[in-house]
């Protein structure tokens, strides 16, 4: 397959280097990295195994052209560039693939792009860029994959063992909605109580989430946060909260996906979440679709949910200040 992806930093250049070590024509859009991306490759160290892939790559889009596939690994601060960026890339026939996090993202798409050529994936993986073109892999990597909108069809089932036969767990799930919903149980608490771990914040003025002072940067780190009884309940608490919107939007979700994401959590050792790492590095926090989307479709059902109301309001008060 020839496939284009759009945001090479770490999710979508360490899938982007499985895939074309398994022998596709991968080309990856590149700004920053350019230069040293072209000349030098990626580099990812993994406890699978380090390797090195030397993608093709590009400034523009427009001089990769039509692509089967166009994966998006892109931050979702960057959405309202969607269009500028996939546009070039897609012939009737090329299927796109977000893996962003959040919600909001296959409907960014739909605005430009028949839907039927839209597929949304979760990635649960612990991935951080180390430098230009250096990937860390950690842990995990698996990817949960479905239509947006839509049954899975034939072609779900063939991207999905495509990216199998390149070393990369993954399934289909026939509820992407839902799927979103779960991995949210985990994105909300860790990425949004990271940050608000490291930046020391006591409490919120409604006294609605009353956060403990972290002792140190490291606090925010995950296993820290859950050798903390007291993060560890809020942990949980927000979790909770979560599951029950998702099920007020009749999505189904499990309210043992709690203690399963904790203890998976656990497993994962010292780890720091995307939206932390993008707060220490002074970048665009992803509030919209981590967080504020996810508290407007909880105001739409009527359901109550204090702590993710004062999350949100601390967040965009540390992404307003900086």
């Amino acid at each position: 397959m020839k496939i284009g992806v759009v945001g090479s930093g770490a999710l979508g250049g360490y899938y982007g280097a499985r895939l074309g070590r398994d022998g596709h024509q991968v080309h990856f859009l590149a700004r920053s990295d350019h230069d040293l991306v072209k000349r030098r490759g990626v580099f990812v160290s993994s406890p699978e195994g380090d390797f090195h892939f030397r993608p093709r790559v590009a400034r523009e889009p427009e001089s990769i052209g039509a692509c089967d596939l166009v994966v998006i690994g892109l931050k979702t601060t960057a959405n309202d560039r969607l269009r500028e960026l996939v546009e070039p890339l897609v012939t009737p026939d090329t299927v796109v693939l977000t893996l962003q996090n959040g919600l909001g993202n296959e409907e960014a798409l739909e605005k430009f792009l028949p839907k039927e050529q839209v597929m949304g994936g979760l990635c649960f993986v612990c991935l951080n860029r180390t430098a230009p073109g250096q990937i860390q892999h950690l842990a995990h990597g698996r990817i949960v994959m479905g239509e947006y909108n839509r049954w899975p069809a034939p072609r779900t089932h063939d991207l999905c063992d495509v990216f199998k036969h390149a070393g990369v767990p993954c399934q289909v799930t026939d509820n992407l909605a839902r799927a979103h919903w779960e991995k949210l149980v985990w994105n909300i608490p860790f990425n949004g109580l990271g940050v608000a771990a490291l930046a020391g914040i006591e409490s919120c003025r409604s006294g609605e989430l009353t956060l403990p002072l972290a002792r140190s940067a490291q606090c925010a780190a995950t296993d820290v946060l859950l050798a903390d009884p007291d993060w560890t309940d809020l942990v949980r608490e927000l979790m909770s909260e979560v599951v029950a919107t998702a099920n007020a939007l009749g999505l189904k979700v499990k309210q043992s996906h709690v203690e399963k994401n904790i203890a998976a959590t656990r497993e994962m050792g010292s780890y720091r979440a995307s939206t932390l790492v993008d707060f220490e590095c002074g970048r665009p926090l992803e509030l919209d679709a981590l967080f504020l989307e996810p508290l407007r479709k909880a105001r739409s059902t009527g359901l109550p949910t204090p702590r993710l109301d004062a999350l949100c309001r601390i967040l965009e008060g540390l992404n307003a200040i900086r």
